[in-house]
């Protein structure tokens, strides 16, 4: 059994904070264990805690798809987890003691994998990951370190391109850009 495959194992039986008693299981990721990028978002919405993996919902069929458009990657080829591995309950964003209970989880995740970059998707990951606290429309597109050590890209949750239409798919495109020069450059 691998080390992701013990870490995942652990995580279904996580009562770090209190989403373990609402979640039907933990979402602790999915994808190849030497993925060179992870993408991290927000926590698992319905379908995910229902499915097990993340970003099976029509918020990751547009991620994915524009990550394929944009950057010839598929789900094969990244890693993909969130900072949060219980669904909060109605799709809340999830809260800092959540987030925060949660992190070590996210460290040793990120460290096995190992990627040369990250992806975060939505406020959230951005802040968890990076401690930028600017609002998206501000820190979208940009490149951070993360508190891993790894340089990070930010980006609109597709949530809100879902709701808000082709601006926000067009910011995440010129984002995805940006990460394919980082990608780029570390090969």
């Amino acid at each position: 059994m691998s080390s992701l495959d013990c870490q995942a194992r652990s995580a279904q039986s996580c009562r770090d904070c209190e989403l373990a008693q609402t979640r039907r299981q933990a979402v602790f990721g999915s994808g190849p264990s030497q993925a060179g990028l992870i993408i991290i978002g927000e926590a698992p919405g319905a379908h995910e805690d229902e499915g097990g993996a993340p970003f099976i919902g029509r918020s990751g069929r547009l991620l994915l798809g524009l990550l394929e458009e944009e950057l010839g990657l598929t789900r094969n080829d990244v890693y993909i987890a969130n900072t949060v591995k219980c669904r909060p309950p109605q799709n809340r964003t999830p809260r800092m003691k959540e987030i925060e209970a949660c992190f070590p989880r996210l460290r040793t995740q990120v460290e096995t994998i190992a990627p040369s970059s990250i992806l975060c998707v939505g406020a959230t990951a951005q802040r968890a990951l990076t401690g930028d606290r600017r609002p998206m429309r501000d820190a979208h597109g940009q490149v951070f370190d993360t508190h891993f050590g790894i340089r990070a890209v930010v980006t609109y949750h597709p949530a809100a391109a879902l709701r808000n239409g082709s601006r926000i798919v067009e910011a995440m495109r010129a984002d995805l850009g940006v990460l394919g020069g980082l990608l780029g450059s570390q090969r």
